[in-house]
């Protein structure tokens, strides 16, 4: 099992609906809106990196609202 971290930066006023529509994506665990330069953290897991990294750039990235996304694959 692979585990990533995906920070979601939103348009302005987005945060909330867009949280809902992320939680449904396939392969996010949890996702919870935060203060700071990012808008929503939300954790994402799959049986290897090529999901992982699907369920980051394609499915989180293509929703309307979402500006900016960051990775980071858990190592341990």
């Amino acid at each position: 099992m692979v585990s990533a971290y995906l920070m979601i930066k939103t348009a302005a006023g987005r945060s909330a609906d867009l949280l809902t529509a992320i939680e449904e994506q396939e392969g996010v665990h949890e996702a919870h809106i935060v203060a700071g330069q990012y808008d929503i953290i939300a954790e994402v897991g799959g049986e290897n990196v090529y999901d992982v990294v699907h369920a980051a750039s394609t499915d989180v990235r293509d929703l309307e609202g979402v500006v900016d996304t960051r990775t980071y694959i858990c190592l341990d």
